[in-house]
C-alpha cells in the first residue's frame, strides 16, 4: 500500500509549515522520516536540505506522546538530550526554560507525579531545550487545556522564532495561527 506518490514537501528555513489533517493520514509518519526514526513504512526516495549537509543532526522531535522517561525528574527529563550526546549545557538555560514553560515548582518531581498538560509541558521544555535548527512538532499542545495550550503556542512561537519547524495538528486555528 503506498501511503503517498511523488509527494514533495518543501519547508522554508526560518518558517513554521503546517501538516494539517485527520488521524490516520500520514503526518507523524512524515516527521518520524524526517527525524530519522523507525516507522512501519518504506521510504523510496529522499529527504534532502538545500545546503546538502545531513538533516539527522540537526533536528529535534517532539512526538504526541510526551516519552518522558519515569525514573527521571522534571528538570533530568529536560535535560535528557545532551546528557545522552555527552554534551555540556546551560544551566540557566535550562531553569529559565522550566520558569517559561510554568514548572518551576515542579522541576525535582516524577512524571507520575504531574498531570498529563504538566508532563507535555515537560516534553515543550526538553525540545526548547535542543536548540536545533529544524524543530518537529507532532501535535505539542494535543492534551493542554484552553488557557495552558493558548500561553504554550505563544511561548513556543517566540521561542522557536528564526527556527525551521514543520508542525503537525488537527486544529485548523492553530494551523493558520502559527504556519506561514
Amino acid at each position: 500500500e503506498v501511503l503517498f506518490r511523488d509527494l514533495r514537501l518543501v519547508m522554508r528555513a526560518n518558517q513554521w509549515t503546517c501538516l494539517l489533517g485527520s488521524s490516520g493520514i500520514g503526518k507523524s509518519t512524515v516527521l518520524r522520516l524526517i527525524a530519522g526514526l523507525p516507522t512501519h513504512v518504506k521510504l523510496d526516495g529522499v529527504i534532502k536540505s538545500d545546503d546538502q549537509l545531513s538533516i539527522s543532526n540537526r533536528v529535534s522531535y517532539m512526538a504526541q506522546n510526551d516519552l518522558l522517561l519515569p525514573w527521571a525528574s522534571v528538570s533530568d527529563n529536560i535535560s535528557l538530550g545532551s546528557k545522552l550526546r555527552g554534551r555540556k549545557y546551560s544551566l540557566e538555560k535550562k531553569l529559565k526554560i522550566i520558569k517559561k514553560v510554568g514548572l518551576k515548582n515542579h522541576k525535582e518531581k516524577y512524571p507520575f507525579q504531574l498531570s498529563g498538560g504538566q508532563r507535555q509541558r515537560t516534553a515543550l521544555a526538553r525540545t526548547l531545550m535542543e536548540n536545533t535548527p529544524i524543530v518537529l512538532l507532532d501535535e505539542p499542545f494535543g492534551s493542554l487545556d484552553s488557557n495552558t495550550r493558548e500561553e504554550m503556542i505563544d511561548l513556543t512561537f517566540k521561542s522557536l522564532t528564526g527556527k525551521t519547524v514543520l508542525f503537525v495538528t488537527h486544529d485548523p486555528h492553530e494551523a493558520s495561527r502559527l504556519s506561514e
